[in-house]
């Protein structure tokens, strides 16, 4: 054995687990862990968290025929929540629907779907805390923060009944606010739901820590976790990778432009937003085992529609399918599309997303 290695192979196998543990695969649990590249992973984490990015030469014209929410560096509107400025945009007249952004987005990632929805009904798009436009809060995050959120934002903003639509995390998140607040809430719109069904033959053991864990192995693992994030951040700063990473989960890439990539990483000027990127993609990584799309699904009681992109690399079509047959009151719309098919292919995902709000008898408002 050489000197150089020996420092490491000094350690028990059981206490190199401990200390590098990787990061778990929850979100997308129909891949396994050979399947799931993690150095990929924590690269689309730092796109969608937001790093500066120059020099872009992507293609600036908007979708031909398709109105495009005209992009604004100062925001639209805030609301203040719990003590943190919150953005939101808000346009049309009529019954409300809200839109709520994937991981690392924002309410510009609905451009080509406000101003369309917004011909027939008011159209709300928040920020989720710690995202685009809206404060980068150093806080322990969780999806409960979420939910209150959109919860506390339906009661002090909307002020009426409403349709929840959600991309990736942000269907998680419409699920569990509509499952928490039926009254307030008459249908959920998921386009390719972030979320995982619960192992009913796994077995949640909880040990207590040791003196070891907890004084040596648990400051070293953070050591490590922040040592490697930190160099795949800056990594990722590089154009070409920014470039490659958003265009590997959009099939027809031609929507992969400046105003999206300007509306992704326009948030990292923000000073917190390295620290919350950490946090996002470690401590609440780690909790999402505790809340399943079955736990979920059972207190559901609305309307649900699909709107699955099936050529997603992230979330196939399985997942919708399972969902479905989990929950009946679900009607799916498959779309050739990867994890964005409001953005990819905005014109047949508001066709069918107004096709699905028609069909809706929404109650009288509050």
């Amino acid at each position: 054995m050489s000197s150089s290695s020996s420092s490491s192979c000094a350690l028990s196998p059981s206490l190199r687990t401990q200390l590098f543990k990787p990061f778990p695969n929850r979100f997308y649990p129909h891949r396994s862990k050979c399947e799931m590249n993690r150095r990929g992973f924590a690269l689309r984490g730092i796109v969608a968290s937001g790093v500066s990015v120059m020099g872009s030469s992507l293609v600036t014209e908007p979708v031909q025929g398709v109105e495009r929410l005209p992009f604004k560096p100062e925001g639209y509107n805030f609301w203040t929540w719990r003590g943190h400025r919150i953005h939101y945009v808000v346009q049309g007249e009529g019954f409300p629907v809200v839109l709520i952004h994937g991981f690392g987005a924002s309410a510009f990632h609905w451009r080509y779907n406000i101003p369309e929805l917004a011909k027939s009904y008011k159209v709300y798009a928040i920020d989720l805390l710690g995202f685009g436009w809206s404060d980068k809060a150093i806080i322990e995050y969780d999806a409960m923060v979420w939910r209150d959120q959109v919860v506390d934002f339906l009661k002090d903003i909307v002020k009426e009944p409403a349709v929840l639509v959600g991309n990736s995390l942000g269907g998680f998140t419409a699920l569990i606010a509509a499952a928490g607040l039926p009254a307030q809430v008459v249908g959920v719109a998921l386009l390719n739901s972030a979320g995982q069904f619960g192992n009913a033959n796994s077995k949640t053991e909880e040990t207590e820590e040791t003196l070891l864990q907890k004084s040596i192995i648990k400051p070293l693992k953070e050591i490590f976790q922040r040592i490697v994030l930190g160099f795949l951040f800056w990594q990722a700063k590089q154009p070409a990778r920014v470039e490659s990473v958003l265009k590997s989960v959009y099939v027809n890439a031609s929507n992969v432009d400046d105003y999206l990539v300007e509306s992704i990483t326009r948030p990292a000027a923000d000073p917190n937003a390295g620290e919350v990127y950490y946090r996002l993609m470690t401590r609440f990584m780690f909790n999402q085992s505790k809340y399943t799309l079955d736990s979920v699904l059972s207190e559901l009681s609305c309307p649900l529609l699909l709107l699955w992109g099936d050529l997603d690399p992230w979330v196939g079509p399985a997942k919708a399918n399972r969902i479905k047959e989990f929950y009946p009151k679900t009607s799916l719309v498959n779309l050739q599309a990867g994890h964005c098919p409001h953005d990819e292919v905005p014109e047949l995902a508001n066709r069918a997303l107004l096709d699905w709000l028609s069909s809706l008898t929404p109650e009288a408002p509050l």
